[in-house]
């Protein structure tokens, strides 16, 4: 019966899209195998911790995350990362706990940041012809 719990949320930041698997188990979180505080950059380490920290490890002591991410650059990564596993917990919550419990994790999320929990829409925006990026021309003067 424990086999069948399990959800999957995904991430996304700029062309990152990190996909969280979230089942019962005994407090491992991993990302693309790699245990979660040896997550490179260090810099970045502890945007990674964020949603953790912020509920407390207890609440993880129970789960097993595993977190495959692709594409994008490392700082796009890690925003991927921690958007997919803040998204699963509560999703997890919401599925198999009750709607009270989802809606206090959420709002702890959500105080502290709402990156956390909902997307940032931006995206590249592709070069056009006239010039060398997607806003710049080229310059033309009038003598």
């Amino acid at each position: 019966d424990t086999e069948k719990k399990y959800v999957q949320t995904f991430g996304r930041k700029k062309n990152a899209v990190a996909v969280a698997l979230m089942r019962a188990g005994n407090g491992r979180v991993k990302v693309n195998g790699v245990p979660l505080d040896l997550v490179e950059p260090a810099v970045l380490r502890m945007k990674v911790m964020e949603p953790i920290l912020l509920l407390g490890h207890q609440k993880f002591a129970n789960y097993d995350v595993k977190i495959r991410v692709r594409g994008g650059g490392y700082t796009a990564q890690i925003y991927a990362i921690r958007l997919a596993l803040a998204k699963s917990i509560v999703m997890f919550n919401q599925k198999f706990v009750d709607e009270v419990s989802k809606r206090e994790v959420k709002e702890i999320l959500m105080e502290y940041d709402r990156g956390l929990l909902v997307s940032d829409p931006r995206r590249c925006e592709p070069k056009k012809f006239g010039g060398k990026g997607a806003r710049s021309r080229k310059q033309k003067s009038y003598r």
